[in-house]
């Protein structure tokens, strides 16, 4: 019997922060001879190749990885772009992101605890849900558990701390890599939220267009 519901949060809950990314990617390439598709592919690889290796006592929160890997595309392309400067919007886009229409009503409407599981600074995810006047039941941050999605430990420790067994939750997220993916190594049975209509994996069990389309998917298990 399903017990809790664990819920990623960028890309979920809230808007991704795809649009000042863009913006940045932009800026970079007006001081250099690169497009922005190789600029953003590059930034992206960078990102989530730190991302893969900062866990444990390696561990780096999500704000210095973010400047370190903008450091390194600005490196790349020749950009003389200051990494600090330029990350300021995303950093503020992370503490005051707008919600999708379905999430309140959605968290009200659960018949179950929502716990929120993301990866992002502890920091940046109490300021979202305080901006916004959300009240989940509880929440894991990529920080408290000192790794990212789709490593274990950050689902192993949302299970610690609330104490269930992997056979009493279903994830939600929209990342397959890291939400799916990330849930189904941690024994975790996972909904994967497909906002912008993407073709299904063939490795993705459940699907669902948004929030509302989930609930009544989330009792079955």
């Amino acid at each position: 019997m399903i017990k809790t519901i664990f819920c990623d949060f960028y890309g979920t809950l809230a808007a991704e922060d795809d649009d000042v990314i863009s913006a940045i990617v932009a800026h970079i390439c007006r001081t250099c001879a690169a497009s922005p598709q190789d600029v953003a592919a590059y930034w992206w690889r960078r990102f989530s190749a730190l991302c893969a290796a900062s866990f444990g006592g390696g561990f780096r929160t999500q704000r210095d990885l973010e400047r370190q890997s903008l450091r390194d595309t600005l490196t790349r392309f020749g950009s003389p772009e200051d990494a600090a400067a330029l990350c300021e919007p995303q950093f503020s886009f992370w503490e005051r992101p707008p919600i999708f229409p379905d999430t309140k009503a959605f968290l009200a409407g659960c018949p179950v605890p929502v716990v929120i599981v993301s990866n992002i600074d502890t920091s940046d995810l109490t300021r979202a849900l305080y901006f916004h006047g959300l009240n989940p039941a509880g929440s894991v941050t990529s920080e408290d558990a000192r790794s990212y999605k789709p490593r274990g430990e950050i689902f192993a420790l949302a299970l610690r701390r609330f104490g269930l067994a992997p056979e009493e939750v279903v994830h939600l997220g929209d990342s397959v890599s890291n939400d799916v993916w990330g849930a189904r190594a941690a024994g975790i049975a996972s909904v994967w939220i497909n906002r912008q209509g993407k073709p299904q994996p063939p490795e993705v069990e459940r699907q669902a267009a948004d929030l509302q389309e989930a609930l009544p998917m989330l009792m079955i298990y």
